[in-house]
Order: structure tokens, then C-alpha cells, then sequence
């Protein structure tokens, strides 16, 4: 697998951390932001494959966020995954709907990460 550049958006540390324990020692670069500005700020002058990114945050939400970076034409090819702990079918089905290609549930497991970046 070619190495990725993620970011991982989400404002517990723990949450934001574990991914990456997952993933560089597979050689992908991982960054974190604890909110949702940050990561808008990070974007405005970085790249990244992946973004990783909690639902439930202070100020704006991952949700809101997800629509923010879909509506921005130099982002339209970022790949979004949801990392979450709402796991009934409608608020997935809402996830999706909103513009994330994936939705992770927390905890989250090295395999299922894995299998969403592979996809």
C-alpha cells in the first residue's frame, strides 16, 4: 500500500492519538487537530489523503465540517471517514448522506481502520 498522509481531527487526545499508533508503523504520516478550525486552518495550507474525523466536537461538529470541506472544490477528492461512537442505522445513514465515504465506530479497531483506508 502507498503511504498515506491522514489527519485526524477529534478533541480527545486519546481518540486522536490511537489512530496513529495503528498507521505509522506502516510508514503512513499521520497529523492530529483537536478541532474542527484547526483542521480548516491545517487544510487551507497542507495536503492529506485521509481525514479522520470525530462527529461530536465543541463549536463545530465533525458533521458540519464534513459539509464545509464537500462544498470547497480543491477538496472534493479528500477522502472522509467518520470516527464515531453514534452507531444506530440513521445516524450512518445521516454520515453518509452528509459526504463522509466511510463510518468507523469507536473504539476503534487497527483491522477496521485498515480495511477503510485500503477501500
Amino acid at each position: 500500500m502507498t503511504p498515506l498522509h491522514v489527519m485526524v481531527v477529534d478533541d480527545n487526545p486519546t481518540n486522536r492519538q490511537l489512530p496513529g499508533l495503528f498507521l505509522r508503523p506502516l510508514g503512513h504520516v499521520v497529523n492530529e487537530c483537536d478541532s474542527a478550525e484547526q483542521a480548516l486552518a491545517w487544510l487551507a495550507h497542507q495536503a492529506c489523503d485521509l481525514l479522520l474525523l470525530d462527529i461530536s466536537m465543541p463549536l463545530v461538529s465533525g458533521l458540519e465540517l464534513c459539509r464545509q470541506l464537500r462544498a470547497q472544490q480543491g477538496l472534493k477528492h479528500l477522502k472522509i471517514i467518520a470516527y464515531t461512537a453514534h452507531a444506530m442505522p440513521h445516524e450512518v445513514a445521516l454520515l453518509l448522506d452528509a459526504g463522509f465515504d466511510q463510518v468507523l465506530l469507536k473504539p476503534i479497531r487497527s483491522q477496521a481502520l485498515l480495511e477503510a483506508i485500503q477501500t
